[in-house]
């Protein structure tokens, strides 16, 4: 999810805004309160680094120029770690330790460096209070912005396809899902991508650890409540009649999905993101490993070559029926029916993609009992909590990555980032 509102090579090289800072801690799941110096007062910054000094709930993020502190370097972000109300001074952690150890600032001395202006953005700087949303962040999927790409797949969302079904004049659901899905850019899959837990084999590891595996369980399960919505059967439905030229009308075969997931694992594990010239699967393999409860689950194990070395492997997929054979893949060809019901498939993902599209996208559909059903299909609720928790949190993702390239996120912090 650290791609989500800017790519981290980008992040490597010319650091990160105050708002993408924002959208980013919104991307990850936590509820953020951000606020300009411009927007609020010392007396106010004050109270909030009081409280949340004294809870484990809430902490504070400052953002600050290093000047005002006789500091070298130029903007920072800080946490705020604790509060002297003897001397009214902040603890500020996370300071480039090689340069300068966490120390204790006077809390209208460190108001000042975050009242700078940040030259990329001609923005005043400021705090943000981050703590835990009541509903969780998405498990299953999430969008980047990583590959070149996202922007014409944000405007396409946002602003294209409401465009498309006031034109259209659609007269069934199944026509409405044509509209959509036969325009939609080929490379949607480089913007909305599964979230693959994925570790190194640096031993014969046979094992699946009780975290790991909750969390599975919990991923497999929202997959199935995809697969219940009836959204899915419309979507099912659609693909069966789907011509070959429409992009996700069919699955991925087994190598394809086997290279995919191995070779962008490997290459976060191995911090090659971005850097690798040449990765690519020699061989993977389904197996089956055992949890701590000696339960068993099936695994993709891999061998990935990545700038001239070999990487070995697990990726763990969430389960969403149970898998007969178990495929391998050798620098060749095979699929296996059972393994796409296995793995997020197309159809799971154009599902979801319908159900988080902001409610105002059925807004122009003419025909008043289609755009009721369409409603009553992308309705939170009808999902069960845990695909409902997802969507909307790709509601909000999609909302921020649109701010972010209408160029809106800087300016509109103080409006409400809530998922509608």
């Amino acid at each position: 999810m650290l791609d989500c509102c800017e790519p981290l090579e980008k992040v490597k090289v010319d650091g990160i805004t105050f708002g993408k800072v924002v959208c980013l801690a919104n991307c990850a799941g936590a509820k953020v309160e951000a606020l300009r110096t411009n927007h609020s007062s010392l007396d106010e910054f004050r109270r909030f680094v009081k409280r949340c000094a004294s809870s484990e709930d809430c902490h504070v993020i400052a953002s600050y120029h290093r000047a005002p502190l006789k500091q070298t370097g130029t903007g920072h972000f800080s946490p705020i770690g604790g509060y002297h109300a003897g001397k009214d001074m902040a603890l500020i952690l996370d300071v480039a330790r090689f340069k300068y150890p966490p120390h204790w600032v006077p809390l209208p001395l460190l108001w000042e460096a975050m009242s700078t202006i940040d030259e990329t953005t001609q923005q005043h700087r400021g705090f943000m209070l981050i703590s835990k949303r009541c509903e969780g962040p998405s498990l299953l999927y999430t969008l980047s912005c990583k590959h070149e790409s996202w922007e014409s797949i944000s405007t396409y969302l946002m602003e294209q396809v409401p465009q498309l079904l006031k034109e259209e004049g659609s007269d069934s659901v199944n026509q409405v899902l044509s509209t959509i899905f036969e325009s939609l850019p080929a490379n949607l899959t480089d913007f909305m991508k599964w979230i693959a837990e994925v570790r190194r084999l640096e031993s014969a590891e046979k094992t699946v650890d009780k975290e790991e595996a909750e969390l599975l369980a919990i991923k497999g399960e929202i997959l199935q409540q995809i697969r219940a919505t009836e959204m899915y059967k419309f979507v099912d439905k659609w693909a069966l009649s789907a011509t070959s030229c429409c992009t996700f009308s069919a699955e991925a075969n087994f190598s394809e999905i086997v290279k995919n997931c191995c070779c962008q694992g490997a290459a976060t594990l191995c911090g090659m993101v971005g850097e690798a010239k040449e990765h690519f699967c020699k061989r993977a393999c389904m197996r089956s490993m055992s949890t701590c409860d000696t339960a068993s689950m099936e695994v993709v194990s891999g061998t990935v070559f990545a700038n001239g070395s070999e990487q070995g492997i697990d990726v763990l997929v969430p389960t969403a029926a149970q898998i007969k054979h178990l495929p391998c893949y050798n620098n060749g060809e095979s699929s296996s029916a059972n393994f796409l019901q296995w793995y997020p498939a197309s159809k799971d993902l154009l599902t979801i993609l319908l159900l988080a599209l902001p409610p105002q996208t059925w807004h122009g559909i003419q025909k008043k009992e289609l755009q009721e059903e369409i409603y009553r299909l992308v309705s939170l609720d009808n999902l069960f909590t845990g695909l409902r928790e997802e969507v909307l949190h790709l509601r909000l993702q999609l909302r921020l990555l649109y701010k972010f390239q209408i160029g809106k996120l800087e300016e509109d912090l103080q409006e409400p980032l809530v998922a509608i």
